[in-house]
């Protein structure tokens, strides 16, 4: 099995100022399609969708959350007490 070598064994280090453009869509601002400059967009959990050209974007918020734990949604109103099935 092959093995991808990493950015040190290549002589390179991480620098995210040199990266370069990474457009990401954000909440609550006007965001201009990279593909055709219009401002309409389909929104999903993790990227949204460009409703003219189909140009997809990374969230900008999906991006920044942490994966380590998994999300637990609990309703207000359950019980306390666990249900048994009989």
């Amino acid at each position: 099995m092959a093995t991808v070598p990493t950015l040190g064994e290549l002589n390179m280090r991480h620098d995210p100022a040199n990266r370069g453009y990474h457009a990401v869509y954000r909440e609550h601002q006007v965001n201009h399609c990279p593909g055709c400059g219009r401002t309409h967009w389909i929104i999903g959990r993790v990227s949204a969708e460009c409703a003219f050209c189909a140009t997809a974007l990374p969230l900008a918020e999906a991006s920044m959350r942490h994966h380590n734990a998994p999300i637990v949604i609990q309703h207000r109103n359950r019980d306390t007490q666990p249900a048994w099935a009989a």
